[in-house]
């Protein structure tokens, strides 16, 4: 499930062909923030428009303007090399003396807006993000495509994990077995066979772990995706709430969560894999532990318990909001959407087509 062009569509058969990232420009993005500077503190807050760069290396290049470790730099999100984006940063600078700012701009880097805060940025500290994305070299009906966009407007997305999260060709999958100690296909013939654990360095553990995470969510969505329920639910649902990680249920259908469903207010969950049991129940408990049961699986299920994570759910569905679209050309069209935080752009592109970047389907 890793390549997003095995994964299903919810909506048919595809209706374009396109060549997507063609340049920075064609793939923009832009953080919604989740609250307004303090003006006051010890953190400076700066918002950075950035191309061709990716979010580590601006972290680096603000510990060396600013004269500090790493860990001294904030950010609410990863943002991609191969865009254009904005987002912010704080610094911490414990006595309130900034460098210059403008020894910061490049052509590659810009200083937005800048502030005081009095803590540091965390991670996931945003509303969403805003992406505008160019598709060029499109091959399609316009009356398909734009009737496939509308539809994508009013009932949502299924809310993939991304091709960004497995690592180049999907490997960090079999690299999490591999740390894990899962018994390759060689070895399964031995009774009780199991590999010694990969010793990983801290980072790559915390990638490796969320790729297995994010594996088998995707199995689970794959399975919701093909019946239909992705966006409707099951009995034993577990619902989450829009816009944050609470959830409640099971509970019984009833006319008041047909109405908050249809109203985007909350979403069908799927599985984050870890210790403890899941709390869905009856027809949702057996299509996860039927989708989360088969191939190595129970392998990758073991290996997060082992690693002590706690069982969590993320939202099956995600709403592309005020998606517009527009062409600049016959063959070049235009998109504007919002997205929750942790939301790929990929899965509204995977619903349209086939979407080249590089000579790579995403």
């Amino acid at each position: 499930m890793t390549e997003t062009s095995s994964l299903p569509l919810a909506f048919g058969p595809p209706v374009l062909e396109a060549v997507f990232r063609t340049q920075p420009e064609d793939f923009q993005v832009d953080e919604c923030d989740a609250f307004a500077p303090h003006g006051e503190g010890e953190h400076l807050l700066l918002t950075l428009r950035k191309r061709g760069l990716n979010t580590a290396e601006v972290a680096r290049t603000l510990a060396r303007w600013a004269g500090i470790g790493e860990v001294g730099i904030g950010y609410a999100g990863l943002k991609d090399r191969h865009a254009v984006t904005t987002q912010r940063f704080s610094v911490h600078l414990p006595k309130r003396v900034a460098p210059d700012l403008a020894t910061l701009a490049t052509p590659n880097l810009e200083v937005v807006a800048s502030a005081w805060h009095n803590r540091k940025l965390p991670r996931g500290a945003l509303e969403g993000n805003r992406f505008t994305l160019v598709l060029r070299q499109v091959r399609g009906e316009r009356e398909a495509i734009e009737q496939r966009l509308g539809e994508i407007a009013a009932r949502g997305l299924p809310n993939w994990f991304g091709e960004q999260r497995f690592g180049r060709g999907g490997g960090n999958v079999a690299q999490a077995l591999e740390m894990f100690g899962h018994a390759g296909p060689a070895q399964e013939s031995v009774a009780g066979a199991r590999a010694p654990k990969k010793h990983v360095r801290r980072e790559q553990r915390s990638l490796l772990l969320s790729a297995a995470r994010s594996e088998l969510f995707n199995r689970v969505l794959t399975a919701r995706v093909l019946d239909g329920s992705w966006e409707r639910g099951l009995d034993g649902e577990v619902w989450m709430l829009a816009g944050s990680r609470s959830v409640f249920g099971p509970e019984p259908w009833s006319a008041a969560l047909a109405e908050r469903l249809a109203a985007f207010d909350i979403h069908p969950s799927g599985p984050l894999w870890g210790e403890g049991a899941p709390r869905v129940e009856g027809a949702c408990a057996a299509l996860e532990a039927q989708a989360l049961g088969e191939g190595d699986g129970p392998a990758l299920r073991a290996g997060l318990e082992d690693a002590r994570l706690k069982q969590e759910r993320r939202a099956l569905r995600q709403r592309a909001d005020d998606l517009q679209w527009n062409w600049h050309d016959a063959d070049m069209l235009e998109l504007r959407f919002g997205l929750a935080p942790g939301s790929y752009a990929t899965a509204l592109l995977h619903e349209l087509g086939a979407v080249r970047e590089a000579n790579r389907i995403v």
